[in-house]
């Protein structure tokens, strides 16, 4: 399974953030509309991110429920159909919640920085920072410490969780 480093973050808004990424970033931004699914899985979590009628995900995911930076396993599977795929894992699992967004994504490094309009639960920021087969976890969580500062992230603004999580559905 691929890994990475992540945190969230609660914001201000986005507009206050973005310069900073902009600033830092490689890449970006790209914009983009996510329709976030998430299904009952006892073993990590399981959500179908719909992009368009013809474009998604489905993402499968295990990591530690904190707010610091922690390591996240996951799998993604691409899918030409995600209405369809929807209705049938929610036939066959149950839905656990749904979430969508406006996400703003800048790339800054190996790391993807989300800057993300959360419907219902405001401004976030997201940093996943994609680590190489074998290494060391330390050295992402050292990457994602020192992004939070350079754009202005302190830890007490840290969140634990999914954003399905602070919806109050799970």
């Amino acid at each position: 399974m691929a890994r990475n480093i992540e945190i969230k973050a609660r914001i201000e808004s986005v507009e206050a953030v973005e310069p900073k990424a902009a600033a830092l970033a490689d890449q970006g931004p790209i914009e983009i509309q996510q329709d976030d699914t998430f299904f009952a899985c006892p073993r990590g979590r399981l959500k179908l991110r719909a992009f368009s009628a013809t474009e998604g995900q489905l993402i499968f995911y295990r990591r530690t429920d904190q707010a610091g930076p922690k390591e996240s396993f996951y799998v993604i599977a691409p899918t030409a159909s995600p209405d369809t795929l929807r209705e049938a894992l929610s036939l066959a699992y149950g839905q656990a919640g749904r979430v969508r967004k406006h996400r703003t994504l800048y790339i800054v490094g190996r790391t993807r920085v989300h800057l993300d309009r959360v419907e219902e639960l405001g401004h976030f920021l997201e940093l996943e920072v994609v680590l190489a087969d074998g290494e060391p976890h330390e050295a992402g969580v050292a990457e994602a410490h020192d992004l939070m500062a350079a754009l202005g992230i302190s830890p007490g603004q840290l969140i634990e969780g999914a954003y399905v999580d602070l919806r109050g559905e799970k």
